[in-house]
């Protein structure tokens, strides 16, 4: 009876030995069976040559019902294209050779690719397509393909550059700034029209001497981060905050002219140091500056000149002049940072900072647009010791009514009391946080409409529309003139 007992303990294990086999290890080479995966293609954005892209990936499935053996896997165009994929570990592309050989997946059972470029030059102005297919050639003799593809950009590479002299950048192809960008005390950098300038992290711009951005309104000058990949499907990096350092004028710095010129998703976008206030610091025209995880504006006791453009979305202070002499002109001031509740405020004018006094000779607003998600976007802060001067004249403020018939006249206090979800919204075309898409143009029923007084010398909006004998607050003309 022992042995008996033995026998079938044996002969059990034996069948179910063969059943796993028969279920787990055993392949075929029918051609009926396929591979299934979990993308056709893979597409790696646009990127720049000679740049390593971030990593994507794909499933290979195998739902066939048995085990299939690849032959091989293989990148059609060999080792031409600067494409590198792992496959279940093993390394093809670059210096690694184009294919893997043997490659087996076992019933209900599935292997993962990862898929890098770095592309070569192709020496041309204007994205090129770079393709390439993954083959899987299984031992059935089937052929499957995943397409790998990429718009590859040639760009001129730049790292630590240093200004010492006039110099002056205008071209089509764009410009990556590794390290950073600084221009010496007596020497001018000139940014012309149409020119992007893509900064690393951590890199940015630091001014002892002057800089000038002369961009157009159909050719706007771009200061932004080099990364041009997508950190989720729906969302580019373009549009997170933090991904260069921005520009530093230091107090050597006078007479810098800003133009039509669109800054965005930076730390601190603009900081100016504290300057003799009998010279020009900066002229800031027709310009944005969005999306910064620092402060959009920040100046110390300056002479700045701000007209007809958009700062918007940060984490600290959108604009915060402390001290100095201010005019801030034709201008939407707008905060709805998206990515922390404890945002900063819209505007912040003061004439100290903690324990030192900056004079606020004159700080000025007029026909502008400041709002924002909280009841109260303004931040007035003044020591009686010090000279503190401000005036708001045709403005739609968000901020609690003041009675000041001497510094404010003809304003339109927004209904804090509203208690519609962000009300401030309202003024807006598109205030999107779900894709962080954002358009500051005037919606029909925004207040601001037809509330400015005209301005000579300012007829276009920041985007060339022209100003009716009723002008608009902010920095766009609301586009009934099209209608």
């Amino acid at each position: 009876m022992k042995k008996f007992f033995q026998f079938f303990v044996f002969l059990t294990a034996m069948v179910w030995s063969l059943y796993a086999c028969t279920d787990d290890d055993s392949f075929s080479d029918s051609p009926s069976h396929f591979l299934t995966f979990s993308e056709d293609s893979v597409r790696l954005d646009t990127v720049f040559s000679r740049v390593p892209t971030a990593t994507k990936t794909f499933w290979a499935y195998n739902r066939s019902g048995d085990g299939i053996r690849c032959q091989s896997i293989r990148l059609e165009k060999g080792n031409q294209t600067g494409y590198r994929v792992n496959v279940d570990g093993s390394y093809l592309g670059s210096s690694a050779g184009y294919q893997v050989s043997d490659i087996e997946i076992r019933n209900k059972d599935s292997i993962r690719v990862f898929v890098e470029l770095t592309s070569p030059a192709n020496n041309k102005e204007v994205p090129t397509l770079l393709e390439d297919n993954l083959i899987f050639q299984l031992e059935s003799g089937n052929i499957q393909k995943v397409n790998l593809s990429a718009y590859t950009w040639d760009a001129d590479m730049r790292e630590n550059v240093v200004i010492e002299q006039n110099t002056t950048w205008k071209q089509t192809k764009p410009i990556v700034i590794y390290g950073g960008i600084t221009i010496k005390e007596g020497a001018t950098l000139t940014i012309g029209e149409g020119t992007t300038i893509y900064f690393h992290e951590n890199a940015g711009m630091e001014v002892y001497g002057r800089l000038v951005i002369q961009g157009t309104v159909d050719n706007n000058v771009v200061l932004r981060g080099d990364r041009i990949d997508h950190m989720f499907d729906y969302l580019p990096y373009d549009r997170v905050s933090g991904q260069w350092q921005g520009i530093h004028f230091y107090s050597s710095s006078y007479d810098n002219d800003i133009f039509y010129a669109d800054i965005h998703s930076t730390y601190n976008a603009i900081v100016c140091d504290s300057s003799d206030v009998t010279r020009l610091k900066l002229n800031l025209y027709n310009s944005v500056i969005h999306n910064c995880q620092g402060f959009g504006l920040k100046a110390y006791h300056s002479v700045i000149d701000v007209v007809n453009s958009q700062i918007t979305n940060t984490l600290n202070d959108c604009v915060a002049f402390y001290g100095g002499v201010t005019r801030v002109l034709q201008c939407t001031i707008a905060q709805f940072y998206p990515f922390d509740a404890n945002r900063g405020a819209a505007l912040r004018f003061a004439n100290y900072q903690e324990d030192k006094i900056y004079p606020l000779y004159s700080f000025s607003c007029v026909n502008s647009i400041v709002t924002g998600y909280a009841d109260d976007v303004i931040m007035g802060e003044c020591d009686t010791t010090a000279v503190y001067k401000y005036y708001f004249d045709h403005c739609l403020l968000r901020t609690p009514q003041i009675e000041d018939t001497v510094n404010v006249r003809d304003v339109i206090w927004e209904n804090v009391e509203d208690t519609t979800a962000v009300t401030a919204a309202k003024n807006f075309v598109r205030i999107d946080i779900d894709s962080l898409i954002y358009d500051f143009r005037l919606d029909s029923i925004s207040p601001a409409i037809g509330k400015a007084m005209p301005i000579e010398g300012l007829p276009h909006d920041r985007v060339g529309v022209l100003r009716d004998e009723e002008p608009d607050l902010g920095c766009y003309e609301y586009a009934r003139k099209e209608e």
